[in-house]
């Protein structure tokens, strides 16, 4: 049982889970709770090893044998050092380190989603999972959006970052990643209703930050404006909200 902090493997863990230099760094980041685990053994994602707490429930029993069948480095922690770790409230008692693995973009796409700006950790997890949900081949992520591999979005994203192809790239690299798709800018003012859009045709859609909304970048890409109708006063909607919309509104043209 691992029952010092000065473990390797522990500090390395608690270095993933705080600094988005050492994921970059090493290649790997951490996914925390059953559910996660299974996705990533599920998708027979690449593991470099799993901390868990000596307590853990009849399904982290079960993942466990699975782990093993699948020869996964799997260590026992102390109860008190590994629920450190844990931003959340009820800690899981269990850690997956994670090799990154590039999924590959898909060769003529036509549902692509580019998230521009979007900072906040829950939002861009949220969107992942909305984007995976609805068919989207492909999420592109440019400069200045929250890091996809932060715990909080791999959290919020519920498994997607194992089915979902998710790039980090440049404005040249989107823009030559795009071609050839139509590019809609989700906006508040200016734009055509989303039901009266056309989203059935190969598409790309920017959906922006909380704050800012788009980057300049991301405007000049712009093809076409489109909003959410909204007969309430509110001034705007949660990022994650307006995209998943939006997402879904394409599937909805695409399958009526």
């Amino acid at each position: 049982m691992i029952n010092s902090a000065q473990n390797p493997r522990l500090k390395l863990t608690r270095s993933l889970l705080g600094q988005a230099k050492t994921r970059r760094e090493e290649q790997a980041f951490v996914a925390e709770g059953v559910r996660l685990v299974e996705e990533a053994l599920a998708a027979n994602w690449p593991f470099r090893f799993v901390l868990h707490t000596p307590d853990l429930g009849a399904r982290g029993r079960r993942l466990l044998q699975g782990l093993e069948e699948k020869r996964v480095a799997v260590d026992v922690v102390d109860t008190r050092l590994l629920d450190s770790l844990s931003e959340t409230e009820n800690s899981q008692g269990i850690f997956a380190v994670l090799e990154h693995k590039a999924l590959p973009y898909p060769e003529k796409p036509d549902f692509v989603l580019i998230l521009d700006q979007v900072r906040d950790p829950g939002n861009l997890g949220t969107l992942l999972r909305s984007a995976h949900a609805a068919g989207v081949q492909a999420v592109l992520l440019p400069p200045e959006t929250a890091d996809a591999f932060n715990p909080k979005v791999v959290r919020s994203g519920m498994g997607a970052h194992f089915r979902l192809p998710i790039l980090s790239l440049d404005w040249e690299q989107i823009r030559a990643r795009s071609s050839g798709l139509t590019i809609h800018l989700a906006e508040m003012e200016g734009a055509v209703p989303c039901w009266q859009a056309d989203l059935r045709s190969p598409l790309a859609l920017i959906v922006g930050g909380e704050a800012e909304g788009a980057s300049a970048e991301g405007r000049r890409l712009a093809d076409r404006l489109v909003c959410i109708p909204m007969p309430g006063d509110n001034e705007s909607l949660n990022a994650a909200v307006a995209g998943s919309i939006l997402l879904f509104e394409v599937v909805r043209q695409r399958t009526r």
